[in-house]
């Protein structure tokens, strides 16, 4: 075949790519079997690396198993292959057609790889997808956009992507690097497929496993091992995942990262699927990845608002706000409380006096430690920064008997402590009772209290 004739015709970058294949049905060396000037002139000039036909295409472009499958099937199952994807370790963007060639041979198929490269995402290409892709994506971010119900749309969104994918099980993992642990954020498991569900396996160890798996992924978009031949190159590349997959009943299974801004939020994976689909699936999960992660990012987003909003910053209890929602969701009986309860208030003696005298980072400090103590002790109910120097407890379930044992511990470590020194005011519920009663009562006792201490140790009173 004239391959120089045939690349003449083409004005973009152009080569035509051979794959071996073994009697087995493996493949073996893809060579670039010829290019076209614009090829040519891109491998001297932006590679700089001088194109010599019949080259290893390894040693051109970044070595990819997905991107050899993709020549195999082009070449030996004369599938017209199209993708736009982008390449997350050289901060670049492939928009790639192969098409199969006639080959004289059994063991040898060509295609012809045009390719462009760009620095910036081209929205138009990302959307070129077929209609039944189209239509999934389109209808996954309505989904995502239009619920107020995240993670329950998060399940059927994954439930509706095992079912395009023909699988037993998809699920998406959320990794935090804080706590070095995997989240289960939403998985489908078909039913009667023998597998186990994903909390099964997530014990501190997997997110071990799941930290190999960017380097397997590489330079490419994802991972796909469909068959046993796949299986074999996974035990050599990374054995430790390998052994895991084995160990779940794992036949092959698709792994994207979701990626967002430069971070990788988490993946999504998808096991034991239909291998016939396997150019779909990668097609339709390389986008629907994109918009997962986005609104990932967004949802951790309004869920760090909504601990801001409800948390007091400097000493990491809740803030004013967070208390006066509890206290009219106990009021009109959105909240339950059982009865005994308690409601202690406790205010800090002579942080005044220390921000004067020593600072307002002494003080910060000073309320930090209060609020540790009073988290360590009321281990089991609601504290709150009411404002200033004064915290609220709120403690559901706990009596006369079982608070005074708490007031007790809460005075012993504020005396170790040394810095510390609370006035404390508080109030039984009961049956019948309004909260607001109850703190009033509480508020005013913390104050004879701290009239008390004063009266006690007039030299540490503030003028």
């Amino acid at each position: 075949m004239d391959f120089e004739r045939l690349l003449s015709g083409y004005r973009s970058k152009t080569c035509i790519m051979s794959v071996e294949r073994f009697p087995d049905g493996k493949y073996g060396n893809i060579r670039i079997v010829a290019g076209n000037k614009a090829h040519c002139d891109d491998m001297a000039n932006v590679m700089h690396n001088p194109f010599v036909p019949d080259s290893p295409y390894e040693k051109y472009f970044p070595q990819n198993r997905n991107f050899e499958d993709y020549c195999y099937r082009c070449s030996f199952m004369g599938q017209p292959l199209h993708t736009y994807v982008s390449l997350p370790q050289m901060g670049l963007w492939l928009n790639m057609f192969l098409l199969p060639l006639e080959s004289d041979r059994e063991d040898i198929g060509y295609c012809i790889y045009i390719y462009d490269v760009t620095p910036e995402v081209d929205t138009q290409q990302r959307a070129s997808l077929s209609a039944d892709t189209s239509a999934t994506v389109l209808e996954t971010c309505i989904k995502l956009r239009g619920s107020d119900d995240i993670p329950a749309t998060f399940a059927e969104v994954v439930d509706d992507i095992r079912k395009i994918c023909d699988s037993e099980h998809c699920c998406i993992l959320v990794t935090d690097k804080e706590s070095q642990k995997c989240i289960n954020l939403a998985e489908s498991l078909k039913p009667d497929c023998g597998l186990l569900p994903m909390d099964t396996y997530l014990d501190k160890g997997f997110y071990d496993v799941a930290m190999t798996w960017d380097k397997t992924i590489g330079d490419s978009t994802c991972v796909i091992i469909k068959d046993e031949n796949d299986m074999e190159w996974l035990k050599e590349t990374n054995p430790v995942w390998y052994e895991s997959l084995r160990g779940a009943m794992v036949r092959n299974v698709v792994l994207f990262p979701l990626n967002h801004n430069g971070e990788t939020l988490g993946y999504m994976w998808s096991i034991n699927f239909n291998v016939d689909n396997t150019v779909k699936i990668k097609e339709t999960l390389e986008l629907t990845t994109f918009f997962i992660a986005s609104e990932i990012s967004n949802y951790h987003l309004l869920q760090r608002l909504q601990v801001l909003s409800t948390m007091d910053v400097l000493t990491g209890v809740m803030n004013r706000n967070a208390m006066n929602t509890r206290v009219d969701e106990i009021v009109d009986g959105t909240v339950k409380i059982p009865h005994p309860s308690s409601v202690l208030f406790a205010d800090l003696n002579g942080l005044k006096r220390m921000n004067d005298e020593q600072g307002h980072s002494s003080g910060d400090n000073l309320l930090k430690t209060a609020a540790a103590i009073l988290r360590g002790v009321f281990f089991d109910s609601d504290v709150y920064r009411a404002g200033g120097d004064e915290f609220l407890v709120i403690a559901p379930g706990i009596g006369e008997e079982e608070l005074e044992t708490r007031i007790s511990k809460l005075m012993e470590q504020s005396e170790a402590s040394r810095i510390v020194h609370f006035a404390i005011g508080r109030c039984i519920l009961n049956d019948g009772d309004d909260i607001r009663d109850a703190m009033r009562l509480a508020d005013e006792r913390m104050y004879l209290d701290k009239k008390a201490y004063y009266e006690k140790h007039p030299e540490r009173k503030y003028r």
